[in-house]
């Protein structure tokens, strides 16, 4: 029951449900229906589909993730990042080709769908960790300003273009004399409203209520005669339910794109998901959000849909119109399915700029200022790292600027543990502790004694390094060595390469007439030492002995020598 009980978890929500969470739930949903319309309308847009799949995320995917999500607020639907990564590279593979694009999209979704569910089987919800926050702060930034540019265009009216950042950059400013002033005006309108609406009203549609404003000034007044260019007919009815036509093998760079996405997705959707469990007062399992996620997107993929993540925008309006478990996307599908059966000829006169004002307001949270400017206050290599992640977004789009990030970072850290920090301890005075003389120089040094600590994982491609430090400090050594200390307590693995250079470092420095001792070794680094005789020439190498009784014992011995 346990494991029928993690694998479908409305069994355990639902055992308590409330008329009172009935309630919640309800309001909830009708007010996420109400926002996700016009932001899906427009996130469609930026995929380069037709404005309905947007809408068929949210009324899919939401559904089946609270079959399996673990998360009571998260709300699943296209998000801005995502859709401009599937618009952006879906772009080069579909050669204007609307049918094509279309299903590519779909068939992104059902290959990711395939990836997280993999990933769920072989337990590997810890990917998430591969993308850091500060890549992240980056490629947000950088998202933010490319998603913006692209829907700039629409807020003045005119038509845009260019192929990358800079081109649409000088395109636009091209354009710019033939500005719709009317367009111009309609938009910056929609824009103040919408950010006034979040600070009146947060957590409210506001967005729906300037769609049916919007579409009802430009059906009735004059305003239809001035240019303004709209979404058009919207086929109404629920979508078929159908693999994609097209084959993994039929289209080249669908398999990275998918990855891509699911890696995008799956780090925006459970860090939106542990910010609502944290708020809550609840847990989510983000090996079960794998199974969720994955199953929501093949259901997507069949119903026409592109990849769709749970974004914390969307979530947050969730949240705080009262969700309490996710049977709040159910009656936010309903709702949707309803206004897809009877409303989508009212849509028809959208205008294409209110779209473009949703997105550039829904967009401002994703540029993070103050975080860059902590990053460089904090730790300036962090925010290089970050400035490469938007750079790189900037200059060859969304998945090569992060996936050059990531690599960074990876060889930052790579670096980083190559040349791990070697300290020479000192004793606390009063007490029995020993830390970094380094940086507490007021530390006891111990006569005859060095006490070296490695504060890393001990392997063949560090190993180099961390000889050299040791015996740079040997060798400067004034006073007699009689005994070196190995603090292991700090070095988690040691590899075979790790475990024959102690065994070396013992046989050269007994050459000197300096024994070497080892202390605080962990349970794994004590199996390969032991593997490769090291207890043969260092003698029991035990998780009992400390370096402090090391320490003592080697006085002792000292003293008895000098008796002697």
């Amino acid at each position: 029951m346990s494991f029928v009980h993690k694998l479908f978890p409305p069994i355990l929500w639902f055992k308590d449900y409330t008329a009172k969470t009935l309630k919640g739930d309800f309001i909830s949903g009708i007010t996420l229906a109400a926002y996700g319309i016009p932001v899906s309308l427009a996130y469609a847009t930026l995929a380069g589909l037709p404005p309905q799949y947007g809408i068929y995320g949210y009324l899919i995917g939401g559904f089946f993730y609270s079959l399996l999500g673990t998360s009571k607020q998260l709300a699943i639907g296209p998000t801005s990042a995502i859709s401009l990564l599937i618009g952006t590279t879906i772009a080069n593979m579909a050669n204007g080709n609307l049918q094509r694009w279309a299903e590519i999209a779909s068939l992104t979704a059902l290959v990711f769908a395939a990836l997280a569910i993999l990933a769920y089987l072989l337990r590997l919800s810890g990917i998430i960790n591969f993308i850091s926050e500060t890549v992240l702060v980056g490629f947000k930034a950088g998202a933010a300003l490319t998603i913006g540019l692209t829907q700039l265009p629409k807020l003045f009216g005119v038509k845009g273009g260019g192929e990358n950042f800079l081109d649409r950059i000088i395109i636009l400013i091209q354009q710019l004399p033939e500005t719709n002033t009317a367009v111009l005006i309609f938009g910056i309108t929609a824009i103040a409203i919408l950010i006034l609406g979040e600070k009146m009203a947060p957590g409210k549609p506001v967005a729906i209520l300037i769609v049916i404003i919007s579409i009802l000034l430009i059906t009735t007044t004059s305003l239809g005669h001035q240019g303004f260019t709209t979404v058009g007919i919207i086929p109404s009815g629920l979508p078929e339910f159908h693999l994609p036509s097209l084959r993994v093998r039929d289209i080249d760079g669908v398999l990275p794109l998918a990855a891509a996405c699911f890696l995008l997705s799956y780090i925006e959707s459970v860090s939106a998901a542990r910010t609502l469990a944290q708020k809550n007062n609840y847990f989510i399992d983000p090996r079960q959000e794998l199974l969720a996620i994955g199953v929501a997107n093949a259901a997507v993929a069949l119903g026409q849909g592109y990849p769709v993540a749970g974004g914390l925008s969307q979530s947050a309006v969730n949240d705080n119109a009262g969700a309490k478990t996710p049977l709040s996307l159910v009656f936010a599908s309903v709702t949707i399915a309803l206004c897809l059966l009877f409303l989508t000829g009212f849509l028809k006169n959208l205008p294409a700029v209110i779209l473009a004002s949703i997105v550039l307001v829904a967009i401002r949270g994703l540029f993070d200022l103050d975080e860059m400017k902590h990053l460089y206050r904090i730790n300036k290599q962090e925010f290089y790292v970050a400035m490469i992640a938007l750079v790189g977004v900037l200059i060859w789009g969304i998945l090569t600027g992060v996936l050059l990030a990531a690599i960074v970072t990876l060889l930052l850290l790579i670096k980083a543990t190559s040349k791990p920090n070697v300290a020479f301890l000192g004793r606390i005075p009063g007490t029995k502790r020993y830390t970094d003389l380094e940086r507490h120089p007021d530390n006891e040094i111990i006569e005859g004694v060095l006490i070296v600590r490695v504060e890393s994982s001990i392997f063949y491609f560090n190993v180099e390094n961390i000889k050299e430090q040791i015996w740079e400090k040997i060798n400067s050594e004034i006073n007699p060595l009689k005994t070196v200390i190995l603090d292991l307590n700090s070095s988690p693995r040691v590899d075979i390469t790790g475990a024959r250079f102690l065994k070396h470092l013992f046989t050269e420095l007994k050459k000197k007439n300096i024994s070497l001792k080892i202390a605080e070794a962990r349970s794994e680094v004590r199996d390969i030492l032991r593997s490769e005789n090291l207890e043969e020439v260092l003698g029991h190498i035990s998780r009992f002995v400390s370096v402090d009784d090391l320490v003592v014992a080697a006085l002792k011995k000292e003293a008895s020598n000098e008796q002697d």
